[in-house]
């Protein structure tokens, strides 16, 4: 089956903002809620307190938004690829974690997990050069 060369540029961009916001709205959503604390006690008035915390910080409102850029830009990619191309192909993410965990919220990534997402990332690679739709369409 060919492809056409648009299909080709949709699939990785799409591929492209899945790896980044999915990363980025966890990241997001961590650095908000690290911000925001834990409850000391189940006590309503103290669940109270934090959900409204949780309702008016920035940084969980920008990680909600980029994890429904993600799920939106994985529901279009599944339109054009394959599930078995698209979720290894998104596996590089764990790359972009790493990197935005080391940033963005000053995590200590040791050598050995860096050697890990290594490997993932060249089984990104080997999948990313297979093509991207093996199934006729729907």
């Amino acid at each position: 089956m060919k492809d056409s060369p648009g299909l080709h540029f949709k699939t990785y961009l799409l591929l492209l903002l899945m790896v980044l916001f999915a990363p980025l709205g966890n990241v997001l959503l961590s650095k908000g809620m690290k911000g925001i604390g834990s409850a000391k006690n189940w006590a309503a008035a103290d669940l109270l307190h934090i959900l409204l915390k949780i309702l008016t910080s920035g940084y969980i409102w920008l990680g909600i938004a980029c994890l429904l850029a993600f799920f939106v830009a994985y529901m279009l990619v599944l339109t054009w690829a394959d599930y078995s191309y698209v979720q290894p192909a998104s596996a590089f993410s764990y790359a972009v974690v790493a990197v935005l965990g080391y940033f963005l919220l000053e995590e200590v990534v040791p050598p050995l997990r860096w050697a890990g997402i290594a490997v993932i990332c060249v089984g990104v690679f080997v999948v990313g050069r297979t093509p991207p739709r093996t199934t006729e369409k729907a």
